[in-house]
């Protein structure tokens, strides 16, 4: 079932060697199907090397699974609470890379000092709370995906669609898993910017609010401008269901 979702979600978990965002098998990509009811994921555990499409598990929005011999990723209910929250997201990606993950670790936003961070994002990156004792104990993944969720109650997951979990590292999301992998390219580069930024100026100024806004709505907006728009592409079968 969902034969070229799973293909997507492959080369999606791919991607994330490709652009050096995983060390070892440190991460994950999942994208939820069409109709909302099943997500496919990689399998925990599993070497990158040895990933094909017919490894990846489908679980239904309750985690359970309904196709696949493998286990599924151990941060699956993570990924399943994003998407029973955010509306519009298609694909969701977890890594440990570099400088997302100690900001993170750091339990720091990521600032939003210049126009190569406002493009992807709308504001500083944020942190999630620290989990508590009672929330690692039992559900401790599905209580990560809460503590996301519970960050970004005042934000846009449309245009903020990363946030760090503290002490952990980053989650990603977009309208596909390709998407997703996208974003999570671009968290690590902005976090690696203001990184490099603050050691030159500790005091680095945030960018101005209005350069922000025209960033951001140029790429992202209603009117916005940048990009060639896709000629329409119509498939009858896009997740290779029949």
């Amino acid at each position: 079932m969902l034969r070229r979702l799973k293909t997507a979600v492959c080369q999606a978990n791919l991607a994330l060697v490709e652009h050096g965002l995983v060390t070892l098998t440190w991460g994950n990509v999942s994208g939820l199907s069409d109709d909302g009811r099943h997500v496919v994921i990689k399998p925990s555990g599993m070497s990158y090397a040895a990933l094909r499409p017919e490894h990846m598990v489908v679980v239904n929005l309750d985690g359970t699974v309904v196709d696949g011999a493998l286990r599924p990723s151990s941060d699956t209910p993570t990924h399943l609470c994003l998407y029973r929250h955010f509306a519009g997201i298609g694909g969701v990606a977890h890594t440990h890379s570099s400088m997302a993950t100690a900001f993170a670790q750091a339990r720091l936003e990521i600032p939003c000092l210049g126009t190569t961070h406002a493009d992807h994002f709308y504001g500083p990156v944020p942190v999630t709370r620290v989990l508590t004792p009672a929330e690692v104990a039992e559900a401790y993944e599905a209580h990560t995906g809460r503590v996301i969720v519970e960050r970004l109650a005042d934000l846009d997951p449309s245009a903020m669609p990363a946030a760090l979990v503290a002490g952990h590292g980053p989650f990603v999301w977009g309208r596909t898993a390709a998407d997703a992998v996208d974003n999570a390219v671009a968290l690590e580069a902005v976090a690696t910017i203001a990184k490099a930024t603050l050691a030159l100026r500790r005091d680095a100024a945030p960018l101005e609010p209005y350069v922000l806004e025209k960033h951001h709505q140029r790429k992202h907006g209603h009117d916005a401008y940048y990009g060639q728009a896709a000629p329409d592409s119509p498939n009858t079968d896009p997740q290779g269901t029949l």
